[in-house]
């Protein structure tokens, strides 16, 4: 393709039972990396406060300002000790947990009598890239049913509209070890550092997919 590869990467903001979200680092890192194969790439970066209604309104915001070929996002998922590769979007809602602002959803489901939805088999290709770190990285077919679904779930919606990113993925991350982060019972800490080098490596692939696409 002509031109640059817009590439947006997306993390979250604290929530309940989360004050602290390693995506905000992981992002911070990953916006400023430089590197030869990117200096045809414009990287931008965006930190979702936990709310559906941020969701709603910023996703969209943020396609139609900065129109990316790619979207690369990432969500904590407390539980889990190593790199979740989401392959798919549940048609799920909490009604239980609230949100950051403490709003419950009031109905179960995003689109009623709808399937879930694939993000696509450019996914397998982010899962090798990233076990070729070393890290752990494992795929996954539940993405939960709280934002990190929400935002999968709208984000694979964008790419099937003109004028959308071509892709989205998106990965959970394991928490981070931290003063007073009670991590999974036996889990390897995964650091910061190999989640950059992970991310990095999920970047370039989606860079190169996003050419091809283009």
């Amino acid at each position: 393709m002509s031109g640059r590869v817009r590439i947006l990467i997306t993390g979250f903001g604290p929530f309940p039972g989360a004050p602290f979200n390693p995506t905000m680092p992981l992002v911070k890192r990953l916006a400023a990396l430089r590197r030869p194969a990117l200096d045809h790439v414009e990287i931008s970066s965006h930190i979702f406060h936990v709310t559906y209604s941020t969701v709603d309104r910023e996703l969209p915001q943020l396609i139609a300002e900065r129109r990316p070929h790619g979207l690369l996002m990432f969500g904590l998922a407390g539980r889990t000790s190593y790199l979740r590769i989401e392959t798919r979007a549940r048609n799920a809602v909490t009604t239980t947990f609230p949100d950051a602002d403490r709003a419950v959803a009031r109905k179960g489901v995003i689109v009623p009598g709808a399937h879930p939805m694939p993000f696509g088999p450019h996914m397998a290709r982010l899962l090798r890239a990233a076990r070729a770190t070393g890290i752990d990285a494992r795929p996954s077919r539940d993405a939960g049913s709280y934002l990190c679904n929400y935002l999968s779930w709208r984000a694979i919606e964008a790419t099937q509209i003109e004028g959308g990113p071509h892709l989205a993925a998106f990965i959970h991350i394991p928490p981070l070890p931290r003063t007073g982060t009670v991590l999974p019972h036996g889990s390897p800490r995964i650091t910061l550092e190999a989640l950059v080098d992970a991310g990095e490596a999920m970047l370039m692939e989606l860079v190169k997919l996003a050419r091809m696409k283009a």
